[in-house]
């Protein structure tokens, strides 16, 4: 064997060796969950692969291995106010889509209303409904189709999946799990702006807290605070406050650190004017470690 060849076989068992004690020490020692990429580079690539590594570590070692100033970094939950410059030019262009069909002239309003119908509508159904008392007949008329066709769809769609889910006996955890919470999240986002009838209203919200009760019965460790809060909320609004108490207390019993356990009841405490509990309650939410956000200051602010 020549010396060339000699040479060549000692780098390669050398590089071998390295490389399966780098990966030893990245199993044992560092914990790397890429050691095994490591691992096939230095063993694949000899000489190259191990000094790509040494390199690459010298380099973060000189250069990004300096401890972070954390001086200027504030870590608190206090509200903190950050000076924007307003683009004035386009905000001064924006009003809401309620005020909109109030003022707007009847081409515009037309033009404004088939914009509105090519996006998704579910989120303006309220305001469409405002188009109906327009002095333009052909607004109000194309408005009216608007909305009886995205009603009729929804009661299409709920009156299927109840019927679905009461026909359903054998995998019935199955079925609420893959379409319970895209079904209660699409009656919140309709149901909350008051487009049906009064009727229609306190059926629909019966049927939302139906729906709500099977999940809780089969899937309830996959039920969340904000979807207990949606449906809470809706019967408060047809003042059913009992059924509301039970999803309130539902929701502190299984989500006691959400800002949802607090504000559901506070919210109850209040249209029922039981003053003694909503003011425990809003004691309790300031003792808690629970993120009040802007909406829920807003409405305490006003017992201050």
């Amino acid at each position: 064997m020549t010396n060339r060849l000699m040479l060549v076989c000692m780098i390669l068992a050398g590089n071998l060796i390295l490389s399966v004690l780098c990966l030893l020490f990245q199993i044992f020692y560092r914990k790397n969950k890429n050691y095994l990429t490591h691992f096939m580079v230095m063993a694949l690539c000899p000489v190259v692969g191990p000094l790509f590594y040494l390199l690459a570590y010298l380099f973060y070692k000189f250069f990004f291995s300096e401890p972070v100033d954390l001086e200027d970094v504030i870590f608190s939950k206090d509200k903190m106010k950050s000076n924007v410059r307003a683009e004035e030019e386009r905000e001064s262009n924006l009003v809401s889509l309620e005020e909109a069909i109030e003022v707007t002239n009847d081409t515009e309003l037309r033009t404004l209303m088939m914009n509105v119908v090519r996006g998704d509508i579910q989120s303006f159904l309220s305001a469409i409904s405002l188009a109906l008392n327009s002095e333009d007949s052909e607004t109000a008329h194309y408005a009216a189709s608007v909305l009886q066709d995205a009603l009729n769809d929804f009661r299409v769609k709920v009156e299927r999946f109840r019927k679905q889910i009461n026909e359903e006996t054998e995998d019935l955890p199955h079925t609420l799990s893959l379409y319970a919470e895209p079904t209660l999240e699409y009656m919140d986002q309709v149901l909350r702006q008051k487009v049906f009838t009064e009727m229609e209203q306190l059926n629909y919200v019966h049927i939302m807290d139906e729906i709500t009760e099977k999940c809780y019965a089969h899937i309830r460790e996959q039920m969340t605070a904000a979807r207990y809060e949606s449906v809470g909320l809706r019967l408060l609004e047809i003042q059913d406050y009992e059924t509301c108490r039970k999803w309130c207390d539902r929701t502190a019993e299984q989500f006691p650190e959400s800002l949802a356990a607090y504000t559901c009841r506070l919210k109850l405490y209040f249209a029922t004017g039981e003053k003694e509990r909503f003011f425990e309650t809003v004691e309790d939410l300031k003792r808690s470690s629970v993120v009040v956000d802007k909406e829920t200051l807003e409405f305490l602010r006003v017992f201050r």
